[in-house]
């Protein structure tokens, strides 16, 4: 029996990715886990990159958890808490909320000459409102639907996906105050739930060998780098915790929680 069995997750923006691997994770420690995102089996891809949220739902219950998916844009606030409500209202509870989904790396593959830009007054502003809207804007517009049942039930854990570059000033504006707005986010989060049980805690995983990181490999030292699976198992670990109230309103570090809980990385580079 995996240590998360009869928990139930929620998984934004996990077609692929880190999102993929925290499912995973998850799915690994026996958890229900519900994935969303916009890549469905079907219908139009949004990027040129492989995976579907059906294909992580498919894994995570091979795995040994139970994957279930639901196709949703979190850029729209509607499908966002209709998403939400599905989760509850099937499975009655929400016990781990990982905000994953992400926006603002579009430029990568939608014709973009981003290797002529020379500051951010040369990007176009829809750069800013991608990070926003599907990172920020998503994150706070989950938390908020999800929120009343882990209020209500005393209990529960909500990860918010970061990085690094909200500590650093040499990963591009629009993504560093993203990202900083994401870990005050949570702070401020953690403040409030603080008294009712919940925790929230934004995660730094270190470079991760996703999909679009391979794709560029050659021009890349992937030498300290860390799968998907990596960031999946340390979510696992921090929901199996049942002293995890002790890293609310905290940045950790998926290095810094292998050492503590003990996991390793199961795919070698």
């Amino acid at each position: 029996m995996g240590t998360l069995e009869g928990k139930v997750a929620l998984v934004t923006g996990a077609s692929r990715g880190v999102g993929k691997g925290i499912a995973l994770g998850l799915g690994e420690q026996g958890a229900t886990v519900y994935v969303t995102g916009r890549s469905e089996a079907g219908g139009a891809a949004p990027t040129p990159l492989p995976g579907t949220v059906q294909e992580t739902a498919a894994e995570v219950t091979e795995q040994g958890g139970r994957g279930i998916a639901i196709a949703c844009d979190h850029r729209d606030d509607e499908q966002t808490r209709a998403a939400v409500q599905r989760v509850i209202e099937e499975a009655g509870r929400i016990d781990v909320l990982v905000n994953n989904v992400w926006g603002g790396y579009e430029y990568f593959w939608d014709g973009t000459p981003f290797w002529e830009e020379a500051g951010f007054w040369t990007q176009p502003l829809e750069r800013w409102d991608a990070a926003f809207q599907a990172g920020v804007r998503a994150h706070y517009v989950t938390t908020a639907a999800a929120a009343p049942a882990m209020v209500a039930a005393g209990s529960g854990l909500i990860v918010n996906v970061s990085s690094e570059g909200a500590e650093k000033t040499d990963t591009g504006v629009a993504y560093g105050a993203a990202k900083a707005a994401t870990d005050h986010m949570i702070a401020c989060m953690a403040h409030e739930l603080r008294d009712h049980g919940v925790t929230a805690v934004s995660l730094y995983p270190g470079l991760v060998r996703t999909e679009s990181v391979l794709r560029a490999a050659e021009y890349m030292d992937l030498t300290v780098s860390e799968s998907p699976l990596f960031v999946g198992r340390a979510v696992a670990a921090l929901a199996a915790d049942p002293d995890v109230a002790r890293h609310t309103g905290q940045v950790v570090r998926t290095s810094s929680l292998a050492e503590e809980y003990h996991f390793s990385d199961p795919v070698p580079r």
